[in-house]
């Protein structure tokens, strides 16, 4: 019969997990805004020195293009494999996202102050900050309801028509319409301000409460 030595790990192996332990542990950190805003900046940079413009929004009408939406819309109908890189670009940003959430995230727990937990809290939200969004709001069983109908189904149609027809969303405008120094993407983002201001302090409480 035969017999398998085990080996104990080299000094090699045994540096080479630390050193991926301590990696991931490095990485599963939040970043400097001075780390991820200048990877921003240089994905932007090189953006501009190519002659492309960024915009995550833009890739529904590329997708629409795709499966024959040109036969049917005039807006869909244009070279689609001009965006593929944008479209592999947001592929990219789901994979990434998935792998940061499942393998790289040490803690769900969203960091926010205890001003906001309290009045959270007193809006009906049991633990907020336990995950990125309240499940009392963002759960499919809340689909069926007036508050989660209008939350998530009139809220996403308002995202989704908004951003075509603002021609960006807050990628588009906010990151590379600014970066070009473009005037309608400076007034698109204080339009999001003021839009958000608005949501957060007149109408959300009461919709929660509702």
């Amino acid at each position: 019969m035969l017999q398998h030595t085990v080996y104990p790990p080299s000094t090699f192996e045994q540096n080479l997990k630390r050193n991926m332990n301590e990696f991931i542990n490095y990485v599963s950190q939040p970043w400097p805004w001075y780390v991820a805003g200048g990877l921003i900046a240089m994905v932007m940079f090189s953006l501009m020195v190519l002659g492309n413009s960024f915009g995550i929004s833009s890739n529904l009408r590329t997708v629409c293009s795709i499966i024959g939406g040109g036969k049917h819309c005039e807006f869909f109908d244009f070279n689609w494999k001009s965006q593929t890189w944008n479209l592999i670009f947001a592929i990219g940003m789901i994979i990434g996202g998935f792998i940061a959430s499942k393998y790289l995230t040490l803690d769900s727990t969203v960091n926010i102050s205890e001003a906001t937990v309290i009045e959270l809290k007193s809006m009906g939200i049991e633990n907020p900050g336990k995950d990125i969004v309240p499940a009392e709001l963002f759960h499919w069983e809340n689909l069926f309801t007036i508050k989660g109908f209008i939350l998530l189904v009139l809220g996403g149609f308002f995202v989704g028509f908004g951003t075509r027809y603002a021609g960006g969303c807050t990628s588009g405008h906010a990151i590379s319409g600014l970066s070009d120094l473009q005037l309608p993407s400076l007034i698109a983002v204080i339009g999001f301000f003021i839009g958000g201001l608005f949501m957060t302090y007149l109408i959300l409480p009461h919709l929660i409460m509702f």
